[in-house]
């Protein structure tokens, strides 16, 4: 009886200890949210001071340019995928053409903006934690403190505002190579031209769908570059610490992306109509 007592009580004082660490964790990084924000709203009326511009461009290259090729790759063969898919199902209707309204509607307001996101927290989320990680095991974070260097704005405000301005471009791109890898499918299994696949197009995609996906990018942008660097500014152990902050903040971008995408289909299907 005493052996189970005991049991119970460890269980609850595990559980109460996860808790307790969850809730530091969701003060920690909104803390660091607010005074990112803090800092980009005053970059509005003084960017020179606020943040370096440099600085800000390599990492805006870093993440965009860098990101552009397997971006373009993935969209491309989905955009295929989601045709080969909608021409089967649609064919039993004999409505084939819709196929061009699909693949528009559904990588405008859905899958541009999330496979970007998706490819982007593996690739640019899991380099900003490393790179952050590596820093604070080897002290050059606290060495910025000591020289009066504010690490938010030096190193943790570049790399969002870059990401914040860059995937939205991405989404862009990643709607047009989508549109295209259905067109290809279109012309080789229909025989349609491109001029007819573009007015279907056009005539389904509403400037609604289009902003819907930027929306939706500029928030995982957010997301992304937060987690990134929070889990960066968290290591703690060495190079085993740093592989283990770089894991979770593939997976944290990850599992957060898709639920805040579910949240905003959700609005914007039965909210914001």
């Amino acid at each position: 009886m005493t052996s189970k007592k005991t049991n119970s009580v460890s269980i609850l004082e595990q559980l109460s200890q996860v808790i307790i660490t969850q809730i530091q964790h969701v003060t920690s990084f909104s803390g660091l949210f607010y005074r990112t924000l803090k800092l980009v709203l005053a970059g509005i009326f003084r960017p020179g001071r606020t943040f370096n511009i440099l600085h800000l461009t390599q990492q805006m290259y870093h993440m965009g340019i860098g990101s552009l090729p397997i971006v373009m790759l993935t969209s491309l063969f989905l955009g295929m995928t989601l045709a080969m898919l909608a021409l089967y199902a649609l064919s039993d209707f004999g409505t084939e053409i819709w196929v061009a309204g699909l693949v528009g509607v559904g990588f405008t307001r859905e899958l541009g903006p999330l496979i970007t996101a998706i490819v982007v927290a593996g690739r640019v989320g899991a380099s900003i934690s490393a790179e952050l990680g590596t820093m604070q095991v080897s002290e050059e974070v606290d060495a910025l403190e000591t020289m009066g260097i504010n690490p938010i704005r030096y190193l943790i405000l570049p790399r969002f505002l870059a990401l914040v301005i860059m995937l939205p471009c991405l989404t862009i791109v990643s709607d047009y190579l989508g549109i295209a890898g259905g067109f290809l499918i279109a012309k080789l299994k229909l025989g349609m031209s491109f001029y007819y696949y573009e007015e279907l197009t056009l005539e389904f995609v509403k400037t609604k769908d289009i902003v819907t996906g930027l929306i939706k990018s500029v928030s995982f942008a957010m997301i992304i570059s937060m987690i990134g660097c929070y889990q960066g500014v968290i290591v703690s152990g060495g190079a085993e610490g740093v592989g283990q902050g770089t894991t979770r903040a593939v997976v944290n971008s990850l599992i957060f992306v898709i639920a805040a995408d579910c949240i905003f289909t959700a609005l914007f299907s039965y909210v914001f109509v």
